[in-house]
């Protein structure tokens, strides 16, 4: 904070009044608006708070996942590996990065869905503040401010918020390794650009390949746009790329070098190699045409053919809502920011921050719509670039518009598009809150003629209305749809959470009450009850509780109880783990007796197995009159 000098006359050695009259109002002038953007700030973290964890005791809570946190939150060599049970011999199908917080909020407070969820919320809510903060550094407080606002109405950051599966940590750290390539092409040092590499490598524990979309744009921003000469700027750019292999394959590297006997076997892999995992199950088997790339085991079936791929899968019935409200207002911001910072030099500040956040927009929407398998969560990622240009082009507008002159026509058209876009997303739901679209649309015409018509006579209230119905527009949609997450009749599926009437989570036009998993993750239903007390009573000292026929029987019981559990085919049944020799031999040295078989995954040699030389058991045995689809088998004694 500047202040004015305390010189001295040299009359008579006292201070200078006048110098310390201009210190008191400079001290007094700044902190006052330093102190309402601050506010502001407060205020939409706040409201982000609200929305992230309204009801959090109702989460709905991935099934897969809760049951690895509860394992990891039970074991620390589950916890490191990624075991799906505590005694890790098999671990998740997906690197554990991203569910390291979540175990140990756990393990910290208890097995609790909102225990589970916490850390969810607390990414979120570091995701407004750095994109606030990566936003102002760019554009300014305004910009900075309504970025930090369209992020938290964005509605599927909301309903992923409230859940526990990883894309919100991996959003966190890309936000954060965009502030830090922000500052290395402003700075033109090496730190803040390895920096920026260990965030990308950070994100790759959390989302694996996904996390790599952002490098090819964050090269060529830098390469474009940095201090320094080419060479330079080349070289600082390869040990950036570095520092993001290391960091990203750190864990592969542990597993890969610790013994296959020390360490959990690999799910979704035939061959135990953690590069298969990453590259093969979860890279080129789900988004190739090969099932089997590397070594994988193929990959479940939505995983190749979701709904959600093609140029228009952004803007679809289900999607759509979610994410794509700003998307038009962010293309014109996108355009005109670039187009008007024309002829600039190399090193223009306010062209490069639309270049960032329009490349990171460009190229996940290049890859989602020439890929399969994209759940609709999946576009929180595009949430950060959205908001981000959002901000950054209204800030840009609304100078030009107060400035005069051609380009001032720009603001009341963003908003009339925008208020018009919105009639195209919400007008398939015309069912759920049927007021919202007329009011936009109402505000929109209010603002943009409003706008339009203003004069150097127009009054300052009359512009600042104009201004004020003009924001309303843009957001008020995305807000009614984000607080719907609030409301127990839209809880987002605990597989596929998003929010509003949409999606698996939704049943039907009457809103009936979707049931969510509201129970604390240590509580079991009534049939799993039965089963672990029956399990428990008959237990002599083997190793594992049970074998479960894939992680699909195995999962409410692991969320039950931290009692070691052999999963035979992992996630999808299909992984070779372990083999029908195994199974034998474990049963023959008493480390298991009981399995859990269910007609609802496909047979393998160790189901086989166990069909073939275990006595299936009544479900009246453990006090049940049916059992569905699953069926206790007793390996003690052989079949009779």
């Amino acid at each position: 904070m500047a202040t004015a000098p305390l010189t001295r006359d040299p009359a008579d050695s006292r201070p200078r009044t006048d110098g310390i009259r201009r210190a008191l109002r400079t001290t007094l002038r700044q902190p006052t608006t330093l102190s309402r953007e601050s506010y502001a700030l407060l205020l939409i973290l706040a409201a982000a708070a609200v929305l992230y964890t309204w009801a959090i005791g109702r989460a709905g809570v991935h099934p897969y996942y809760s049951a690895a946190v509860r394992s990891m939150a039970a074991d620390w060599h589950a916890f490191v590996f990624g075991g799906l049970d505590p005694s890790g011999s098999l671990t998740l199908d997906k690197i554990p990065g991203a569910l390291w917080p979540q175990a140990l909020s756990v393990r910290l407070l208890g097995p609790y869905n909102w225990a589970a969820v916490l850390p969810q919320v607390l990414e979120g809510l570091l995701a407004v503040w750095a994109l606030h903060r990566i936003v102002r550094a760019w554009a300014g407080p305004l910009a900075g401010l309504l970025a930090a606002l369209a992020l938290t109405l964005t509605p599927v950051t909301v309903a992923l918020n409230r859940h526990n599966i990883p894309d919100t940590l991996l959003v966190l750290l890309l936000v954060l390794a965009a502030g830090s390539l922000q500052k290395a092409v402003h700075t033109g040092k090496l730190l803040p650009l390895l920096v920026c590499g260990t965030w990308v490598g950070l994100a790759f524990q959390a989302k694996m390949l996904q996390a790599w979309l952002v490098l090819p744009v964050f090269a060529a921003v830098y390469q474009l746009a940095a201090l320094g000469s080419w060479w330079d700027r080349a070289r600082r750019l390869l040990l950036a790329g570095i520092t993001a292999l290391v960091v990203s394959c750190s864990w592969l590297l542990l597993v890969w070098v610790t013994p296959a006997a020390n360490r959990p076997y690999l799910d979704g892999t035939t061959n135990n190699n953690p590069f298969t995992l990453v590259f093969g199950y979860n890279g080129l088997s789900r988004f190739g045409h090969d099932p089997h790339a590397l070594g994988a085991v193929a990959g479940t079936a939505a995983s190749r053919t979701s709904g959600n791929t093609g140029w228009t899968m952004v803007v679809n019935h289900d999607v759509g809502p979610q994410i794509a409200w700003l998307l038009p207002l962010a293309v014109l911001a996108l355009a005109l920011g670039v187009w008007w910072r024309a002829g600039r030099p190399r090193t223009d500040g306010p062209r490069t921050g639309f270049l960032l956040w329009g490349g990171w927009l460009v190229m996940h929407l290049v890859v989602f719509s020439n890929s399969n398998g994209n759940h609709g969560y999946y576009m929180a990622v595009l949430a950060p670039a959205l908001a981000a240009l959002a901000g950054g082009g209204i800030a840009l507008f609304r100078s030009e518009y107060r400035a005069g002159g051609r380009r001032r026509a720009a603001l009341p058209v963003a908003v009339g598009i925008t208020a018009l876009w919105a009639a195209v997303i919400d007008g398939p739901h015309s069912d759920f809150a049927p007021w919202l679209l007329p009011v936009v649309l109402m505000l929109g015409l209010c603002g943009t003629v409003g706008l339009w018509t203003s004069g150097p006579h127009t009054t300052r209230p009359a512009v600042h209305s104009a201004l004020a119905a003009s924001l309303a527009a843009v957001l008020l949609a995305p807000a009614v749809w984000a607080a719907s997450c609030l409301n127990p009749r839209y809880p987002g599926s605990p597989i596929e959470p998003l929010a509003g009437p949409v999606g698996p989570g939704f049943h039907g036009r009457h809103h009936h009450r979707a049931k969510v998993l509201r129970n604390p993750l240590n509580t079991p239903s009534t049939r799993d009850t039965a089963l672990l007390k029956y399990l428990s009573a008959h237990r002599s000292g083997e190793k594992y509780l049970l074998a479960t026929q894939a992680a699909y029987g195995a999962e409410p019981l692991l969320r039950a109880t931290p009692q070691p559990m052999l999963v035979m085919g992992g996630f999808t049944g299909l992984t070779p783990y372990p083999t029908a020799p195994r199974i034998g031999d474990l049963v023959s040295t008493h480390q298991l007796r009981y399995a859990l078989l269910t007609t609802r995954r496909p047979s393998t040699p160790a189901s086989a197995w166990v069909k073939k030389s275990c006595t299936a058991l009544s479900p009246r045995a453990y006090g049940q009159t049916s059992d569905g689809s699953f069926t206790l088998y007793d390996c003690a004694g052989g079949k009779i």
